[in-house]
């Protein structure tokens, strides 16, 4: 696992995983693009589809598993954990 390429919270979340196979974590995936045919193939694999050579951020539900190989990846710039947003209170 490369943890140079994972933001803070992603990290933590890592942390409190219980089953390392189970995708249950949302995540973004940012590369560099253009991409190439076995880095297309494998996003295709993490679940992720219309996965094209010229975009550069994609989002699936990942495992801990896919995570550690994907952070590996020298095409992955780097991996963030989604938040859920919320609405702000109006006063």
């Amino acid at each position: 696992m490369n943890y140079q390429k994972l933001d803070a919270s992603l990290a933590m979340a890592l942390n409190e995983v219980l089953e390392p196979e189970n995708p249950n974590l949302v995540v973004f995936i940012h590369t560099h693009s253009p991409l190439d045919p076995d880095a297309i193939a494998m996003l295709e694999n993490t679940g992720i589809s219309n996965v094209t050579s010229n975009k550069e951020v994609f989002t699936a539900t990942l495992s801990f598993v896919a995570i550690s190989q994907l952070s590996e990846q020298t095409w992955v710039k780097y991996l963030k954990l989604s938040h859920k947003l919320r609405l702000a209170n109006r006063i």
